[in-house]
């Protein structure tokens, strides 16, 4: 069966967005889905440290090798997402314009959806920041210790609009991948369409607020010296803002333009 049109996956990307967005949704169910993406995310991000960061030497002397490796392996959490149908904050900042548009959303249900979520999202990765990486010590030892710090430490270290445009690239391509996985009708398509957008934006040094919720506070629980309010200014709201115009934007505008019937 062939893959769905462009016309065929903006439906599909409808009816995708007012389930996320149902009132009838019960409220423990829809913040458990959302920490549970954020989660997923998190152990995308733990595992493109141990694979990407894993061999000494590679990140000094072949940056794009180790940027290829933690590619390859972060869209995981993505896959997860996608396929067991958690919300992911950047993810919902697509799905929700085109109901949007067509009038079958308001704009105070859309807004409350994307603040539980983030706010579920954030739970969900620091659950996963401390109980199954920092308790454990998975990150503890070297090399893994110092590439954890490096990685906050440049996230953080950038103006605020330099981590608004670099929110926007990221959540213009996992926002793609989302969108090229409704039009997979196979497990291996959406597998795929998650895959190759998500590596883009991880090879790319994009920033993802959801994957920053987990990368920025694990490096503080091993001792970086990273304020909380730091967290937030430098980087989390710049981003999450960069997000939204890259997802709603860029995808969900522009998709449910291009191709939603008038």
């Amino acid at each position: 069966m062939p893959v769905r049109t462009p016309a065929e996956t903006l439906d599909s990307a409808c009816n995708a967005g007012l389930a996320k967005a149902s009132a009838d949704r019960p409220f423990c169910k829809f913040m458990i889905s959302s920490m549970l993406a954020g989660a997923y995310i998190a152990l995308g991000g733990v595992l493109s440290i141990i694979v990407g960061f894993g061999v000494p030497g590679i990140a000094e002397s072949n940056p794009g090798v180790q940027r290829l490796l933690s590619g390859l392996v972060f869209p995981i959490g993505l896959m997860l997402v996608v396929v067991l149908g958690a919300d992911l904050f950047t993810g919902n900042n697509a799905l929700l314009i085109p109901p949007l548009r067509n009038g079958s959303l308001s704009p105070w249900r859309l807004a409350s959806n994307w603040i539980l979520v983030w706010a579920g999202n954030f739970v969900g990765a620091l659950m996963v920041a401390y109980f199954l990486v920092y308790l454990t010590g998975t990150t503890a030892s070297e090399p893994y210790s110092s590439a954890v710090a490096k990685i906050a430490a440049g996230k953080v270290s950038a103006s605020p609009w330099v981590v608004f445009l670099k929110g926007i690239g990221a959540n213009w391509c996992v926002c793609l991948a989302v969108w090229l996985a409704l039009s997979g009708r196979r497990l291996g398509e959406k597998l795929l369409a998650c895959e190759i957008p998500v590596l883009a934006f991880v090879a790319l040094g994009y920033e993802h607020c959801v994957a920053n919720m987990f990368f920025i506070p694990l490096a503080m629980m091993q001792g970086a010296e990273i304020g909380i309010a730091e967290l937030f200014t430098a980087n989390l709201l710049p981003a999450t803002l960069g997000n939204i115009v890259g997802g709603a934007l860029f995808v969900g505008t522009a998709m449910s333009y291009l191709y939603q019937k008038k």
